[in-house]
């Protein structure tokens, strides 16, 4: 299972801020994140960048049980 590793509101909407996930690709752990976080949790992962392992992936990239899955929602500053 792959680690996933949330950040800012996508942490705050899920309670967690890592759990691990099964799914050979990064949709396929979204996609059980979002059935285990609910529909909020799924409308934030929509607006995020999603990295595995310090790169930045798409939903079609392989994981393994080694590789971390980050979701990074939107930042705002001012």
């Amino acid at each position: 299972m792959a680690t996933l590793r949330l950040f800012g509101p996508a942490r705050e909407q899920a309670g967690v801020g890592s759990t691990e996930i099964p799914g050979q690709c990064v949709g396929a752990v979204l996609a059980e994140a979002e059935t285990r976080f609910g529909k909020g949790f799924a409308q934030i992962v929509r607006t995020s960048q999603i990295w595995v392992n310090g790169n930045a992936a798409d939903s079609e990239d392989l994981v393994s049980d080694d590789d971390e899955v980050a979701v990074i929602p939107p930042v705002s500053g001012g």
